[in-house]
């Protein structure tokens, strides 16, 4: 089996090696060994750290995603995920409708090209808004 050291690991998944070390203190990645005094992990790392950040960018806090990588296949555990998500989806069409929102507004202030905050028709019209 390949093994990668902690800063080719960080370096492949684009994350600092203290995080690495973190998600290994919490449990998200599978305990490193030492070879040569060095932090070693297996080449599989890289797909877990991939999991991992994907998790965290959909809002996932530690906790659940420690639950969720805790290798519990079992029909309970499975259930346990997909409830998780089911709860997880409705907070992203949120987050979608503010950014898109914010996109929009965005925009906006780009078609109106006032150059003057002070005089802007468009922020006015926020200020009025209750």
């Amino acid at each position: 089996m390949r093994y990668l050291g902690i800063g080719e690991l960080a370096r492949r998944v684009q994350v600092q090696a203290s995080a690495l070390r973190y998600w290994e203190e919490r449990g998200l990645l599978p305990g490193s060994h030492r070879e040569a005094g060095r932090r070693v992990w297996p080449v599989t790392a890289v797909r877990r750290v991939a999991l991992i950040r994907m998790a965290q960018r959909a809002g996932f806090t530690l906790a659940e995603i420690a639950g969720l990588l805790n290798g519990d296949t079992s029909p309970g555990a499975t259930r346990q995920w997909r409830e998780l998500a089911a709860r997880k989806l409705p907070e992203l069409d949120e987050h979608i409708t503010r950014t898109q929102a914010l996109r929009r507004a965005v925009a906006d202030c780009m078609e109106c090209a006032c150059m003057n905050f002070d005089r802007c028709v468009l922020l006015a019209a926020s200020e009025d808004a209750p």
